[in-house]
């Protein structure tokens, strides 16, 4: 073979492929993957064998994909670009125009937009539910033309737990799926399909990561999408293809609706995670149950000690006895209650201000489930565009503030707030010529 040119070789000169037996999974950064044989690639669009998109599927994020569904104990996994992401594809794979979906009040405000501004330009109905521990509250919300209900395990921002099982019952007697957002309990602390659920959302950017260096997004399905029982309900999912061939439930049975949102709305909007992130993603969760297990040991005794200091006038945590879901949460969380909560200072929003200002090992910044342990003012920043009234309604007040505690010593978290709020407690005048000083 002749001598190729310069350019030629420096494209595709490199060594013969290998399979190496990695013990970390394999990053594969690529595009698209060559296809060994032409009909290779006929069965790759006919019958989706092997890979050829990353776009369609990729190695790298399969393996996550799998963790991820056996540690919520569901059917099939699907990793998306952001949690926000992995809302909006679950839900648009459920509802179409003229739809309804019956959510918990205590919800992200992202999720709230989504509902409230996005959804409802496509003709989605959107009913909220204030009374969450009341099933007859769910019962009622719930309209003919409901396709999905959705709430959170451990809620943004006060702290608020639904009975997963009541509220799971009360949908299935209407053959309607339940959603649950279970990024801040995470699989560690509580599997919701094994309560109930249908279909677990993640912000796979906070725990499941844990360092605050990626975003992405997952859903987790059950598998047991019953066609008999909820196909008139969801006619995508039973009608035979356009040129004929089985339809969705045919051809996967329960996994109807994962692989709905796979193939159908994930991959015509985009929402791709990069390899890269999901390799990273994939290193968090093995330390999962490890930080966990320490940022909520943490938490409890952070808001036990927030909970004795008369500069504080609430904290909404739900491993304190004077949370109105303690009950409920002793027997739903039993390996630690979480490690995101908010309290509330006295003196309102300036106190709250000073206090965020003078903090050292807390970190300002808008996340949560870091290692590090973060802080934020709801009321002036994610729940800024609420009215007072709403605000109220879902806990946040002008002085509360929210914490997502990580895995540092516990004395010095407490010493960190102390500090901030001797600070915060001081006369303004004081602390004024403080300053100067």
């Amino acid at each position: 073979m002749a001598r190729r040119g310069f350019t030629t070789r420096q494209v595709h000169e490199r060594a013969a492929s290998a399979s190496p037996s990695a013990r970390a999974t394999p990053i594969y950064l690529t595009a698209g993957f060559e296809f060994d044989e032409y009909d290779d690639a006929a069965a790759h669009f006919g019958e989706g064998r092997g890979y050829a998109y990353t776009r369609v599927a990729n190695p790298t994020i399969d393996a996550v994909e799998h963790t991820l569904a056996a540690l919520e104990g569901g059917s099939q996994a699907l990793l998306l670009a952001s949690g926000q992401a992995a809302t909006a594809v679950v839900l648009l794979a459920l509802v179409e125009t003229g739809g309804h979906i019956v959510s918990s009040t205590h919800v992200y405000e992202g999720t709230r937009g989504l509902f409230r501004d996005n959804l409802a330009r496509l003709g989605i109905e959107t009913t909220f539910v204030d009374d969450i521990d009341d099933a007859d509250a769910w019962e009622a919300a719930i309209r003919p033309e409901t396709r999905a209900v959705f709430a959170e395990s451990i809620s943004n921002a006060a702290n608020r737990l639904i009975d997963i099982g009541a509220v799971a019952e009360v949908a299935h007697r209407h053959g309607i799926p339940l959603v649950i957002d279970n990024t801040f309990a995470t699989p560690y602390l509580v599997r919701p399909l094994e309560h109930g659920a249908d279909v677990v959302v993640h912000s796979a950017s906070k725990f499941l990561a844990g360092h605050g260096s990626v975003l992405g997004g997952a859903i987790v399905d059950n598998g047991r999408f019953d066609a008999e029982r909820s196909g008139a309900l969801f006619p995508h999912l039973v009608a035979p293809g356009r040129l004929g061939e089985p339809s969705i439930a045919e051809r996967v049975g329960g996994d109807a609706r994962i692989a709905y949102a796979r193939e159908s709305v994930a991959l015509r909007f985009g929402t791709t995670p990069s390899p890269l992130n999901a390799f990273l993603i994939g290193q968090g969760i093995e330390t999962l149950s490890l930080r966990v297990a320490r940022q909520s040991a943490n938490a409890l005794a952070v808001a036990q000690w927030l909970d004795d200091r008369p500069e504080i006038a609430s904290v909404d945590y739900v491993g304190l006895p004077s949370h109105p879901d303690h009950a409920l949460g002793a027997a739903l969380l039993p390996d630690g209650f979480g490690s995101v909560f908010t309290f509330t200072v006295r003196g309102g929003a300036e106190a709250a201000r000073r206090l965020i200002e003078s903090v050292d090992v807390f970190t300002h910044m808008t996340h949560l489930g870091d290692v590090r342990s973060l802080i934020l003012h709801p009321a002036s920043t994610s729940h800024v565009a609420l009215t007072g009234a709403e605000r109220r309604a879902v806990g946040v007040e002008p002085g509360t503030i929210r914490i997502s505690v990580g895995i540092e010593d516990a004395p010095d978290l407490i010493d960190d707030l102390a500090r901030a709020l001797a600070v915060a407690a001081e006369p303004v005048d004081e602390v004024d010529v403080a300053v100067v000083a």
